[in-house]
């Protein structure tokens, strides 16, 4: 069987991508598989103290934090569109100036939203003085779907977003490289807010499922590959067959004119 050389590269082309990239899939699930083990071990470590010397975001995500210092209330932010058992509300995000020096930020808990009048915030409670609060470490205080930045521009209340590096720019404080998703005060303490928060989801499901579609594109090319191989087998060798057929039908009628010219 002939083998046609730019078909078979293609097909080989695209099996070794579509198989490359099932194992990357295969290897970003063990990641998120590792990090979520280090997340349920982190659940039941003792919370590490924030001060004022920074602490880089890759050391110390997920980890349980203890922070003392004063809220500045003055400068709180209700990130909006943060649904809570399917009613709307906000995230209360607000900077607590740090004993010893230093802020960092808080997502203290969730607060209804004023269907009629977005911008009549409920009632809760803020400390005046020194508190301790603790809770997780994250990267940021949630982020919610948004078309463009005017949602999160800069010096409103009320967003759809906030970066830590854009709010320390835009407020001037030295803040921590994370926000504090507050899981409580110590001692306890009610402020009205409700911090019954999502367990984080490394989504590693469908990295599999991604794995399994590329591999199966794999199989589909391998198979498109044999038919067609077949197929041309198949159509080699009836034209072959043909043009056989066709030579001797041809020869037949001058062996018969010989032989009538011998016989006259």
């Amino acid at each position: 069987m002939k083998i046609r050389l730019v078909p078979t590269l293609l097909i080989l082309i695209v099996m070794a991508v579509t198989i490359r990239l099932g194992f990357w899939q295969r290897d970003r699930a063990h990641q998120k598989e590792a990090l979520q083990a280090q997340i349920t071990q982190y659940e039941s470590s003792a919370p590490q103290p924030v001060g004022a010397a920074p602490l880089p975001l890759k050391d110390i995500e997920f980890h349980r934090v203890r922070a003392t210092g004063t809220f500045l209330a003055e400068r709180v932010v209700y990130l909006d569109n943060r649904p809570y058992n399917d009613q709307p509300g906000f995230y209360v995000v607000m900077p607590l100036k740090l004993e010893g020096g230093g802020y960092v930020l808080v997502n203290r808990g969730w607060l209804p939203r004023n269907v009629a009048d977005r911008t009549a915030i409920a009632p809760y409670v803020t400390p005046p003085g020194p508190v301790v609060v603790e809770g997780i470490a994250r990267a940021n205080a949630s982020r919610a779907f948004e078309l463009g930045a005017g949602g999160s521009a800069a010096h409103q209340k009320i967003r759809q977003n906030l970066g830590v590096a854009s709010y320390a720019a835009e407020t001037g404080l030295p803040l921590q490289s994370f926000v504090i998703q507050q899981t409580g005060f110590v001692p306890a303490f009610k402020d009205g807010l409700v911090r019954d928060w999502p367990v984080p989801d490394t989504d590693v499901e469908r990295n599999y499922g991604y794995m399994l579609q590329w591999w199966g594109m794999a199989l589909a090319a391998l198979g498109f590959g044999l038919f067609a191989a077949r197929k041309a087998a198949k159509s080699a060798a009836t034209k072959a067959r043909t043009e056989g057929e066709a030579g001797r039908h041809a020869e037949e009628p001058a062996g018969q004119d010989a032989g009538s010219a011998k016989d006259a």
